[in-house]
């Protein structure tokens, strides 16, 4: 039950994740950095993934998929948002608290180069 003021414990509804999927994948036509791959969007766990081929072959010798980012709903709107390690093999958490367009404007612009490697 709802109640006024109060957020449902309930699970987003297909529409809502469908949508934070095209606003992700319409976001990241405005990156920064390699703006000549593809990059996709795909599920990891609560959030979403952005997957992209490694054209500076920094990470990736041979070119492969990397992933750049993973961002996760977390409360009243905001957003988790972690950069990929991959020289641990593991997700780096470099922001909370933002909303979704704040996270996808850091990964877009990315002056640190945390997330496009």
């Amino acid at each position: 039950m709802i109640q006024a003021g109060r957020r449902s414990d309930a699970p987003p509804t297909a529409a809502v994740v469908g949508i934070d999927s095209a606003r992700i994948a319409r976001a990241l036509r405005r990156r920064e950095r390699y703006k000549y791959v593809r990059p996709r969007v795909e599920r990891e766990g609560a959030g979403w993934k952005i997957v992209s081929p490694n054209c500076s072959r920094n990470v990736d010798p041979d070119g492969g998929e990397i992933d750049i980012a993973w961002l996760v709903p977390a409360n009243e709107g905001h957003w988790l948002l972690h950069a990929r390690d991959h020289e641990r093999g593991c997700w780096e958490l470099k922001a909370a608290g933002l909303t979704l367009v704040q996270a996808l404007d850091r990964v877009c612009s990315d002056p640190l180069r945390e997330f496009w490697q």
